[in-house]
């Protein structure tokens, strides 16, 4: 199958690239002008072909989707961003017209990433998730809506306040709710794999999540015991995440307020149905805190 990858150069983007040039797919990933040569080339040396474009110049975006039969879309702010990229015009309006696009240069597969429906809190990114969820389903495109919740290799990261490297941690809220914190690399696996699953992933939304639920406070423990480290823990209360959430001075300081507080309100998924149709061996947080902690990407 002929697939164009959006978000090709991100982490998400470019293992869903891996899997599908595994897979035996023709793959173009898009890139920018500006986007990092060492990245292109990882691409390239998977056997990706690189094409440009950008999500707020229609044109540049109807090219790309031409003679594609499938597009995966994994682009969002919240993981790179460069002049002129908001989530207003990359998340919302972005998003909108690759939809609108793919629709007029008769792709039939349309694949994209949003977050799962218990991340909830009002923010912008939350409304153009949502948004863009409700054209791709009035669209008639063929479409697969994946919805994973936190990614830990984002979340139980130094660059999210989790730093094991250092034994501190920025639990938001009490930290007792449970998360069924997921790999970005298990996420590709089910992007990759919609595309060859139709009979379970076709018109659907698949709420993703991993092997277990597991509170922040639960994590911590975990990763002392990887870590043979005793954590330091900050906690912050919600009432300072809805503060900040609501004293934010741009869209996307305020829906990281909001992605917080929905950390402080847990998202539990049950995974025993979805790997009825999507067998595969998920990714524990054990795994991913003796791999880190080991210094291990």
């Amino acid at each position: 199958m002929k697939v164009l990858v959006v978000g090709a150069t991100g982490i998400l983007g470019s293992e869903i690239c891996s899997e599908l040039s595994k897979k035996g797919h023709h793959v173009r990933g898009v890139i920018r002008p500006t986007s990092d040569k060492s990245k292109v080339d990882r691409l390239k040396s998977m056997g990706v072909e690189p094409v440009e474009a950008d999500l707020k110049e229609t044109k540049s975006v109807e090219m790309a989707c031409r003679g594609e039969q499938a597009v995966i879309t994994t682009a969002s702010i919240t993981f790179s961003r460069q002049p002129g990229d908001s989530i207003e015009t990359v998340d919302a309006e972005g998003q909108l017209n690759l939809v609108d696009a793919a629709k007029r240069e008769g792709v039939r597969r349309f694949v994209y990433t949003s977050y799962s429906r218990g991340i909830s809190e009002p923010c912008p990114l939350t409304d153009a998730k949502r948004g863009v969820e409700k054209r791709v389903k009035a669209s008639g495109l063929e479409y697969t809506i994946l919805r994973p919740t936190y990614y830990m290799e984002s979340w139980l990261s130094p660059s999210l306040g989790f730093d094991y490297a250092n034994a501190k941690a920025t639990i938001y809220g009490t930290g007792e709710k449970g998360i069924s914190w997921i790999s970005l690399f298990d996420v590709a696996r089910f992007g990759a794999a919609s595309l060859d699953k139709p009979e379970v992933s076709l018109n659907r939304t698949l709420e993703l999540g991993g092997p277990k639920a597991l509170s922040p406070l639960e994590t911590v423990k975990i990763f002392e015991r990887a870590t043979g480290r005793k954590f330091a823990i900050q906690n912050v209360p919600v009432e300072a995440l809805v503060q900040q959430r609501d004293s934010a001075p741009d869209s996307l300081q305020k829906s990281f307020a909001a992605l917080c507080l929905a950390v402080a309100n847990g998202d539990a998924i049950d995974m025993r149905e979805m790997l009825k149709s999507f067998p595969m061996r998920l990714t524990s947080v054990e795994e991913y805190a003796k791999r880190v902690s080991s210094g291990a990407p």
